[in-house]
């Protein structure tokens, strides 16, 4: 069907892309809105974006972030993009923007499964 690597670096690259590129149009159509929606609805309530930081659950969120690809980095050095903690939704819109990094991991997953045979 495809490589698996390419499957799964485009999945993790843009949300979508891997199921796109293994011609499953509407999981990629399906799953790059529904990821891009929990980014726009984080990023527009000011949410908490990780960055890292000494703590070790610090890391980890920044790690599980980074799992929304291009959009992470985009946000954080083209926009340099980090939230407002005065806002009410501060903790809210960082659930979602880590909630769109590891949702994105899963679909690395499965576009890797897809494009081994693995999933149907």
């Amino acid at each position: 069907m495809g490589s698996p690597w390419i499957a799964a670096g485009l999945a993790w690259l843009c949300p979508g892309a891997g199921h796109f590129y293994l011609r499953r149009w509407g999981r990629g159509v399906f799953f790059l809105v529904v990821i891009f929606a929990a980014i726009y609805v984080g990023w527009r309530i000011q949410g908490g974006l990780p960055q890292g930081g000494a703590a070790p659950l610090e890391r980890l969120a920044t790690l599980g972030a980074m799992g929304m690809g291009l959009p992470y980095f985009i946000l954080r050095f083209g926009l340099e993009y980090a939230g407002d903690l005065t806002r009410p939704a501060f903790e809210y819109g960082g659930a979602f923007l880590l909630g769109a990094g590891l949702m994105n991991l899963l679909l690395v997953l499965d576009a890797w499964d897809i494009a081994t045979g693995r999933k149907p």
